[in-house]
């Protein structure tokens, strides 16, 4: 059984869906309907901006949402999944390549998260760190007992977990956590403590926009970083997908529970190869290969 998986944020590089755009009659059509949908020029951005202008949140997420979603329709007979997922935005990439939403709604889900969650980051200062080298249980006890918000928010593979929080909590668990014998406790580049409590006014506000837009069953079954299940059931998408934004991204046992339904392989849709670098982690003999640019 094959899995197609779709990266989140931070995979992005500046020039990422060019050859798609220079390539494809289609690609280009999509791209230029997107500018129209944001009201900029996303590819502008995408193709020749810089670093620092791809790293914006209103940015980032749709870019690399546009890269992943084009790139697999351009695929064709080659994207064919028994199962799909993604992590954390990618979630959105995965349910509109799997046919649970079209790519117009896409977009504009992906681009109001992005919006929402901006926001959320503004109303305070917060912050994630990479937690490496520690069992699950310890990093979740630590968070736990500390009294500024701090939580497990991205369980990537074993031994790796993203904590997210405000900057006075996630500052004490890694020093907590370094005392317990973490090999690295590394806060993230990120502009917020996403997948945590402190998104509660993005997800407020994206929940509403989730709500009016229309879900159909997806050609295979999605598995949702929520509760890492397999969903094919439109109403509980919708639900997960609401829930995803403070809730941890359970990317660990997701790959866990694929490979226990029987997947064979893993291939990587979009910009990057971190998502083929986690399979391993969790089963490194697992077969997994991935489609980063357009293939003719």
């Amino acid at each position: 059984m094959k899995a197609f998986v779709f990266p989140g944020q931070g995979a992005q590089y500046v020039g990422m869906g060019k050859d798609l755009y220079e390539n494809s009659p289609m690609a280009k059509e999509l791209f230029e309907k997107a500018n129209e949908i944001l009201g900029f020029r996303i590819t502008d951005l995408m193709f020749e901006g810089t670093d620092e202008d791809l790293k914006q949140t209103k940015v980032t997420q749709p870019a690399i949402f546009l890269h992943s979603v084009i790139l697999a329709k351009t695929l064709g007979e080659d994207f064919k999944p028994e199962m799909t997922a993604g992590h954390s935005l990618g979630e959105f990439s995965a349910l509109v390549a799997a046919g649970a939403m079209n790519f117009e709604d896409g977009l504009k889900l992906v681009s109001q998260r992005a919006q929402a969650m901006q926001k959320a980051c503004e109303i305070e200062p917060s912050t994630m760190a990479a937690i490496v080298g520690l069992e699950d249980a310890v990093v979740e006890e630590v968070c736990e007992s500390i009294e500024d918000v701090v939580v497990a928010a991205n369980y990537n593979c074993p031994g790796q977990l993203v904590i997210s929080g405000s900057i006075a909590g996630v500052d004490k668990a890694c020093e907590l956590l370094t005392e317990k014998g973490a090999k690295r406790a590394l806060k993230l580049p990120v502009g917020g403590a996403f997948h945590s409590p402190l998104m509660e006014p993005a997800r407020t506000e994206l929940a509403a926009a989730i709500e009016a837009t229309e879900f159909s069953t997806p050609i295979c079954p999605v598995y949702q970083n929520v509760n890492a299940q397999a969903v094919t059931e439109p109403a509980t998408i919708k639900e997960n997908l609401v829930a995803q934004l403070t809730a941890p991204v359970r990317w660990t046992q997701t790959v866990q529970n694929m490979i226990a339904d029987g997947v064979s392989s893993f291939t990587e849709v979009g910009p990057g190869k971190v998502l083929q670098g986690l399979v391993k982690k969790v089963d490194r003999k697992m077969a997994t290969n991935g489609y980063s640019t357009y293939q003719g």
